[in-house]
């Protein structure tokens, strides 16, 4: 059974930070492919993507492409630069009905704790405090509307963040390669249990 891999997301679907390997996507499939699987992924991850751009940019690839296992991580980008939650949460259902269509499976990852990452003590804690909480309890409504798997970020990264100083790259902002391994392999007992249903 082959699994056809669809990721949507921002930079950290892309891999910006990791030297090499990817981001948690990439990470996630090889893991796969490990199990023995047949595994084909389209990365259809953007740099500096919010939730509209997903909207706007991505869905007709996504139906086109057939996927039978779809991952979604969108909402940084969202919150650093004044998106709505409400507006938010709307986009993220409309995204959430339009892919339902596919039959996929569906992996939605919340926000990582960014007030632990560096960057958080270089710019003004207006921008982000305050303001993961409301985005996650977004996500986690229109995953609970929709039956798609919430795979919790947030709160593993209280942990990870603190155990592991090499979690964010130099700039302080992206996961490193250590960050999106420890990502990849959070969320795979979950894809895994899905793939091999």
């Amino acid at each position: 059974m082959s699994v056809n891999y669809v990721s949507l997301g921002d930079s950290t679907a892309v891999g910006v930070g990791a030297s090499q390997g990817g981001g948690y996507p990439d990470r996630l499939a090889s893991r796969l492919r490990k199990d023995g699987l047949p595994v084909g992924h389209s990365n259809l991850g953007q740099s500096g993507a919010r939730v509209r751009d997903i909207v706007n940019n991505a869905l007709k690839r996504v139906i086109a492409l057939q996927p039978t296992l779809i991952t979604l991580g969108v909402g940084t980008n969202d919150i650093w630069r004044g998106t709505e939650v409400a507006e938010f949460q709307d986009d993220l259902d409309r995204i959430a009905r339009r892919l339902k269509q596919t039959g996929a499976s569906m992996v939605v990852v919340n926000l990582a704790d960014m007030a632990l990452a560096p960057v958080a003590k270089m710019v003004p804690s207006a921008l982000y405090e305050g303001r993961i909480e409301p985005f996650n309890e977004a996500i986690a409504s229109v995953a609970r509307a929709h039956g798609l798997h919430l795979v919790d970020l947030f709160t593993a990264s209280r942990e990870m963040i603190p155990r592991r100083p090499d979690f964010f790259c130099s700039d302080g902002f992206h996961p490193s390669a250590v960050g999106y391994e420890e990502w990849a392999d959070l969320m795979l007992p979950v894809v895994r249990t899905l793939v091999q249903r």
